[in-house]
């Protein structure tokens, strides 16, 4: 951000609390609300009493025709008219401020809450004595009491009584609600001890070192000029507010567009909703789909001006007007929904087994933009290909908006007779790979998994393929194919026993059925209770690219060496192209060597 977009200054703590007070100052919509405690609340009075920095404030100057946000009071402000337009917005310090506020200048009790988070209504005090004494923790002199000023004990008997100004001066409490203006309460407190000389040099001294600190305190504020870009803000925001949320730009857009009447918070629950009905989409966030609409925004723009990028960055979607917004969201919302099929017709059902939620921006933005014309088996062919380079290749894994940016309109223009998107080329799957994916953390562990059954994965027990409503009802999951334990008893290593060579997707029945046992042995018991033959239980194992010979005699090494050249024919039946052969594979053992030295088994 150039120096010149921001200013550093101090400000009186009055007046940015009497700005609030009269609307000057307000908070943008995004901000949460506030939340300290009455603990923070004290421990803030006292800091304050003592001339102690409590942090800087950050501001945002209005009046940037590029950055509208909804605004709204801080809380506890109360206008006898209409709200002003603010000048000024609080982007960092809002806990700080407003807690200033509404204990130096609301006039009411402070609604709060305690330490057990329940909610409570307080006054706050100081003991006059206590804050002149230097032994005593300047905390212990900040004292708050119920709404109606009287703290009881257990019992409910009264411990103190605030409850007149008598008996404020008889307990030697100032009340820290009348700080800004005190006069009337001073000439109460000289009248009721008589004008006692000691009482009124206690006052005076008092007055001197505790009540204009609080007068001429003064706080650090920077403050964002009218320049400032929206995405400044954005970043600004999430930098500074550590205390707060993370400010994402739905957040950001969301107090734009209420600056408009248009509420997209409940605009996106709304679709939410209706995406969610479906398993696989429920991590689905809302920056992805607003991601989507802006590739579609975007790519709209283009056709028309050939300068236009083609582009979903957070600039981009906080440039997004609420008239491209209704325009688009409908086409990316029919575009998640027709994503859900193709994603089914993948084998993919749940989003825990999604290889990559981010992939969906561009093919939602994509399917959405195509509508029907997607739906012939050429098309369908080919966003298939290129829906396996990304995730095989692992292309969408790290900075990925720019790649959303190529992808999207390549993928248009590929349909169109034009070249292979930028994610089919720049793929690539080396061997060895194989031999270390072994959790889920991977998107090409997952998609190897819906790859089987996808080519035909019949299940070991009913021999039935798997289809959506069976994936839910079996309880359909990747599992073992040779048992871990078998595997600890036959000095099979962790490396080669645990990685995606030697798993399978099957179903919690099945894998029960298969226990610890050697698959010589669960693989009869499968064909006896299941009543299946052995030629059939053959094909059942060809499915899912397992050579029947080898697992039938128990040998790992040579189930391992046919699984490895078979996975690397899927891999090039979905990708389109070859492999990079790595690895010698009529060695797999050394090739596993080489690739991992971690022996101890998965959990």
């Amino acid at each position: 951000m150039n120096i010149s977009t921001f200013d550093s200054t101090k400000e009186y703590l009055f007046k940015l609390l009497n700005d609030i007070q009269h609307g000057k100052t307000q908070l943008p919509d995004f901000q949460r609300g506030w939340v300290w405690d009455d603990e923070h609340i004290k421990s803030i009075l006292a800091s304050v009493s003592l001339s102690y920095p409590i942090g800087a404030v950050m501001m945002m100057q209005t009046g940037n025709t590029d950055v509208r946000f909804k605004t709204r009071l801080v809380e506890g402000a109360k206008l006898s008219g209409s709200k002003p337009d603010p000048d000024c917005l609080i982007l960092d310090g809002q806990q700080r401020l407003t807690s200033l506020f509404q204990a130096l200048f609301l006039g009411e009790p402070v609604s709060t809450k305690d330490s057990r988070n329940t909610p409570i209504t307080r006054w706050y005090y100081i003991d006059i004595d206590k804050a002149l004494d230097p032994q005593i923790d300047r905390e212990e002199a900040i004292i708050s009491v119920p709404a109606e000023k009287i703290k009881k004990d257990l019992w409910g008997k009264p411990v103190e009584d605030f409850s007149t100004w008598e008996k404020e001066y008889e307990a030697g409490v100032f009340p820290l609600s009348l700080i800004q203006d005190f006069f009337e309460w001073k000439s109460g407190y000289d009248e009721y001890f008589e004008y006692n000389k000691d009482k009124l040099k206690r006052f005076n001294e008092f007055n001197k070192e505790i009540i204009k600190r609080f007068e001429q305190y003064q706080i650090p504020v920077i403050t964002l000029g009218k320049d400032t870009p929206k995405e400044a803000v954005c970043q600004v925001f999430e930098k500074v507010n550590t205390g707060g949320v993370s400010l994402t730009v739905f957040e950001l857009l969301t107090a734009t567009y209420a600056a408009e009447d248009f509420q997209l918070r409940d605009d996106w629950a709304e679709r939410e909703k209706q995406l969610y009905k479906h398993k696989v989409l429920r991590g689905l966030e809302n920056t992805d789909f607003l991601q989507a609409v802006t590739l579609l925004a975007t790519y709209d723009k283009r056709l028309k001006d050939s300068k236009t990028a083609v582009s979903c960055k957070r600039k981009d979607i906080l440039s997004l007007s609420l008239a491209d917004y209704q325009s688009w969201a409908n086409v990316a919302t029919d575009g998640f929904l027709r994503a859900v099929q193709f994603l089914y017709n993948q084998k993919i059902y749940d989003s825990r087994d999604l290889p990559y939620r981010t992939q969906l921006v561009p093919l939602a933005a994509f399917l959405g933009l195509l509508k029907d014309k997607a739906d012939t088996d050429g098309v369908k062919n080919k966003i298939a290909r290129w829906y396996w380079c990304g995730v095989l290749g692992e292309l969408y894994g790290g900075a990925i908006e720019t790649r959303f940016s190529k992808d999207f309109p390549e993928l248009v223009q590929w349909i169109n007779g034009g070249n292979e998107p930028s994610t089919i080329t720049d793929a690539n799957f080396v061997a060895s790979r194989l031999f270390s994916l072994r959790t889920r953390n991977s998107a090409a562990y997952k998609g190897l998994s819906a790859l089987l059954l996808r080519f035909g994965g019949q299940d070991f027990r009913s021999g039935d393929p798997v289809d959506h409503q069976k994936y839910f009802d079996e309880k359909i999951d990747i599992h073992h194919i040779f048992p871990r334990d078998y595997c600890r008893n036959n000095n099979i290593k962790a490396r080669r026993c645990d990685c995606i060579l030697n798993k399978t997707p099957l179903s919690a029945k099945t894998n029960r059925m298969i226990g610890g046992k050697a698959p010589s042995l669960y693989l009869a018991r499968l064909q006896k209770t299941a009543e299946i033959e052995p030629d059939r239980m053959d094909e059942i194992l060809c499915s899912h690219l397992i050579e029947p010979s080898m697992i039938r005699k128990d040998d790992f090494e040579g189930f391992f060496e046919y699984r490895l050249r078979a996975f690397l024919d899927l891999i090039e039946k979905a990708m389109g192209k070859q492999p990079s052969i790595d690895v010698a594979l009529s060695d797999s053992e050394s090739s596993g060597e080489e690739m991992d030295k971690d022996e101890i088994y998965e959990d």
